[in-house]
């Protein structure tokens, strides 16, 4: 392995994102979720440990498909309460430099005019350090809270998806000019309306006509992530992300999901590095393998089970209170995450309900230093990916003893970076200019600036 790896934490404005119980742990506080502090602190020890970004899960809705209640959520924290996840990124903005931020913002939920307006803010507020995170939904909860009878089907979802992309492009790119606002104090003139355009759009989904109510922020469109494994969500990372996140604990299958993504990112007309993919990942580590190992023994000692099938029957659709312990998750069509129900096809219910307690859907590296180390390596090599998003167990103390232990094993090594690079979130991570470029489809809509980068609006 020779590349430097990409590290994002992957958190959620909760007291409990996927360690089910670990809120239970005395040394855990993630109960002060709800402080400004706790988040401060945390963005701290990220941008010491040089961190790419923190990677903001966020769920619309609520788990009530196990026993077909909202009541094991409720009891066990799973995922419940929460908060909004834009909220707290100037928050932590404000106490960092470097540190990316990758918000999940659920399509179906949002509308483009507003949505828009909220993320050219916080890119304008953090100096461009913000990443989207696009998600389709999963949760009937969700839709209900909506006031729709159900969830819209997945594949639909996505072609919602492809029209809400299409409109925040033209938000973001087509219409304020480069150098709209001339900022003229003698003259009064704030903004030149000839070089602010409407977006007029009317088409299945969404219908508009207005002018983008901000001037143009670092990187116009925020950095795209997303999560989707299914052929629908597949071709969506293609054409539209610059960093996928994937999660299962086999290497073979994530190695053939990086090639295809990539395959299908050239047949775009992308570049096959235009697209970084970051694993799910999850460490436990101390001085040596035995300390290690004794932790994370403590750390099951406190999870719930219970709250773990909570999650799993929320992801999958499927009622786990349903199954015997010992049943496998049969492969299913379901309209959940389709990468978290073909995955759990391996362990029985018993099995995953043990296992997500520590470290959540994540495979879970346990070890020294130098044990995790040699194991980011082997899954590198073993399946191309970029990087990984590390899920937390016990906080703050696993993040700070990866930053304190694991970091300077990986820069030893030469595999992960010494200092940040200056920039936006987008040059951090790709080395090139602050905004999208053709043939990307955002940049369909971009007006002429004589960039030879940039295309003209279409």
């Amino acid at each position: 392995m020779t590349k430097q790896i990409l590290l994002n934490a992957f958190d959620m404005n909760t007291p409990s994102h996927q360690s089910n119980g670990l809120w239970r742990h005395p040394r855990d506080q993630r109960h002060r979720y709800t402080s400004m502090a706790y988040w401060q602190d945390l963005a701290r020890t990220l941008e010491r440990g040089l961190f790419d970004g923190i990677f903001l899960a966020d769920v619309t809705g609520i788990y009530d498909v196990y026993g077909n209640s909202p009541d094991t959520a409720l009891s066990n924290a799973t995922q419940v309460p929460t908060n909004d996840p834009f909220a707290i990124v100037p928050v932590m903005a404000a106490v960092t430099e470097h540190l990316g931020f990758g918000v999940t913002g659920s399509i179906p939920y949002l509308h483009p005019y507003s949505f828009a307006r909220l993320v050219t803010s916080l890119d304008h507020l953090t100096n461009g350090r913000i990443g989207w995170n696009v998600v389709t939904g999963y949760l009937n909860s969700a839709a209900k809270g909506v006031g729709q009878v159900q969830q819209t089907a997945h594949d639909a979802r996505y072609d919602i998806a492809d029209e809400f992309m299409e409109v925040v492009y033209k938000l973001w790119e087509g219409s304020w000019e480069d150098g709209a606002v001339v900022l003229d104090k003698a003259a009064g003139i704030y903004t030149d309306p000839a070089r602010v355009h409407r977006v007029s759009h009317d088409g299945t989904y969404y219908a508009l006509d207005a002018v983008h109510l901000c001037e143009p922020s670092p990187q116009r469109s925020p950095v795209i992530y997303q999560a989707g494994t299914s052929p629908k969500g597949q071709a969506f990372a293609a054409a539209h992300a610059e960093c996928v996140f994937v999660a299962n604990h086999n290497r073979g299958v994530v190695a053939e999901y990086v090639r295809s993504l990539r395959a299908q990112a050239v047949a775009c007309g992308r570049a096959a590095d235009d697209v970084k993919v970051l694993a799910l990942l999850s460490v436990v580590t101390g001085e040596s393998d035995a300390a290690a190992r004794a932790k994370f023994e403590d750390y099951q000692s406190y999870g719930l089970r219970q709250g773990a099938l909570a999650l799993i029957s929320g992801w999958t659709g499927v009622d786990m209170a349903k199954l015997d312990p010992d049943a496998t998750i049969a492969e299913m069509d379901s309209d959940g995450i389709r990468s978290i129900a073909s995955s759990l096809c391996a362990r029985t219910v018993g099995e995953w309900a043990d296992y997500l307690v520590v470290g959540g859907a994540a495979p879970t590296l346990v070890g020294s230093p130098v044990t995790v180390v040699d194991q980011i390596e082997q899954w590198v090599d073993d399946t191309g990916v970029d990087g990984f998003n590390l899920a937390y167990t016990v906080m703050p103390e696993c993040m700070e003893e990866f930053v304190d232990l694991v970091v300077p094993e990986m820069q030893r090594r030469g595999i992960y970076k010494t200092r940040y690079a200056p920039g936006t979130m987008r040059e951090k991570i790709f080395g090139q200019g602050p905004r999208l470029r053709a043939p990307h489809p955002a940049a369909r809509w971009r007006l002429p600036t004589g960039d030879a980068d940039q295309a003209s609006a279409g």
